[in-house]
């Protein structure tokens, strides 16, 4: 599985998790090979509809609300081992 590949998993499994929950604004932000664990790392990030409601808060904030998530897939089988928040550093 290459970075292409495993791209366009980490986006439909995404979807299909949060399709309940109009997501939009769906794109790649991170991608990592992990050597050890021997599977990719994909950050994609997502906007839902509450984040635009509260759009003069993000306006006067560094970053306007939007989601992150880590998708790790083993890289032999092109599963998706698991799902996590990918969690920023404050902004000053």
């Amino acid at each position: 599985m290459d970075a292409k590949e495993a791209t366009q998993v980490a986006k439909e499994h995404i979807a299909l998790l949060y399709s309940g929950e109009e997501i939009t604004n769906v794109g790649l932000e991170e991608l990592e090979f992990d050597d050890k664990a021997d599977e990719w790392r994909v950050t994609i990030g997502f906007s839902r509809p509450w984040d635009h409601k509260n759009l003069a808060g993000a306006l006067a904030s560094a970053r306007p609300g939007r989601s992150y998530k880590v998708v790790c897939i083993d890289f032999l089988t092109g599963k998706v081992v698991s799902l996590k928040d990918r969690l920023l550093a404050p902004s000053n």
